[in-house]
């Protein structure tokens, strides 16, 4: 059975400039079960409804800017799964959580720059999950509770996010081995909790964790944790780091 997964997926232009994500990420799907589709939460899909990416052939959207022409040119053509979409939304509807399918989404960069470094020939159906960012971490466990049975069935599962996400305190000048005291003290936190296994605690992290909100001033970069903690198994930590002196880039797995 597939693990889930957690990947902080960074800046979009880890999509040319891997740095020590891109081993990480291309070592851990190198020693999975090749997947027979992939379903994936992205913090940059974020909905006020549960939505479920139906296209047959979504297009690669390069939902940024400011970035080299380069990056644009990037394209990454995965086949979606529409069979796949409404098992989905079969399943949260199952679980009472309403939810539909949306036909025309496509994939955004929390997805595709990720799997191209995962999966770089794009032959893999890829699902995406909206993100309803106002129910808050509670509501996300649900979801991958909901869809943790997929795993059974050869479908990775991966939320996409950033274990810190504060771009305003970025430190452009940082070399790699520079880490900010309070995204480590943060990071550190997060990562006890999980092996310790203490839901009341990562659920009520705003409150608990050290420098919770100067980590995340929005919550959309972790909540796509919660998403695949709640549909995965044993917490294990695939890679740590952090570039720019604060933006997280660890990977976790669940399972």
């Amino acid at each position: 059975m597939l693990p889930s997964l957690f990947i902080s997926h960074g800046s979009p232009m880890l999509a040319l400039q891997p740095g020590a994500s891109g081993p990480a990420l291309q070592a851990l799907a190198g020693a999975l079960p090749r997947p027979k589709a992939i379903v994936v939460v992205s913090a940059h899909w974020e909905s006020h409804e549960l939505l479920v990416s139906g296209s047959a052939a979504p297009e690669t959207w390069h939902d940024f800017g400011g970035f080299p022409r380069e990056l644009f040119a990037v394209q990454y053509p995965a086949p979606g799964d529409p069979k796949l979409a409404n098992e989905i939304v079969e399943l949260l509807q199952a679980d009472g959580l309403n939810a539909r399918a949306d036909n025309q989404r496509p994939f955004d960069h929390g997805a595709w720059v990720p799997l191209s470094l995962m999966y770089p020939a794009a032959d893999i159906p890829v699902v995406q999950v909206s993100l309803p960012s106002r129910m808050g971490p509670a509501f996300q466990t649900r979801v991958g509770h909901a869809l943790s049975s997929l795993r059974e069935q050869g479908v990775l599962l991966i939320g996409s996010g950033s274990i810190t996400h504060n771009l305003g305190e970025l430190d452009w000048r940082a070399g790699p081995k520079t880490i900010t005291p309070w995204a480590q003290a943060f990071r550190d936190w997060v990562v006890d909790k999980l092996a310790a296994d203490d839901e009341t605690a990562l659920h009520d992290y705003r409150l608990q964790a050290p420098h919770a909100v100067r980590s995340h001033p929005s919550d959309e970069h972790l909540l796509p944790l919660y998403f695949a903690r709640g549909a995965g198994g044993d917490f294990s930590v695939a890679h740590q780091g952090f570039t720019l002196g604060a933006l997280g880039m660890d990977i976790y797995r669940f399972g």
